[in-house]
């Protein structure tokens, strides 16, 4: 994933008021509750005018739309790392260690 793609996904995650893990469920809720103060047709506040909540509303769009194709795909945190990458084996733990389908342990 490029800093690029990554600053996209922080900006959504942001604009939308989400921790750094959200899932898809949370997303959608976010944007819902956003869409309803925002919304043109919807907006409680009408000290903007219809242009400035058009505006809002697409911005809304595009971070919900950004993080629901992120979280189809990788289902990971919201956050480049800030240490180094986990390898392989770490990567797996973290996400399915616990799961006693997956864990490594687990007797066949």
């Amino acid at each position: 994933m490029t800093n690029d793609e990554w600053k996209k996904i922080v900006e959504a995650k942001t604009l939308l008021g989400l921790p750094d893990q959200a899932s898809l469920t949370e997303i959608k809720k976010a944007y819902r509750r956003l869409s309803k103060e925002h919304h043109p047709d919807l907006a409680r506040h009408k000290e903007a005018g219809p242009e400035v909540r058009r505006l809002e509303m697409h911005r809304l769009t595009e971070a919900c739309q950004i993080l629901l194709e992120y979280g189809k795909k990788y289902k990971i945190p919201l956050v480049p790392g800030e240490d180094q990458p986990l390898d392989g084996e770490d990567w797996w733990m973290e996400r399915f260690g616990d799961d006693p389908l997956w864990s490594p342990g687990r007797s066949k």
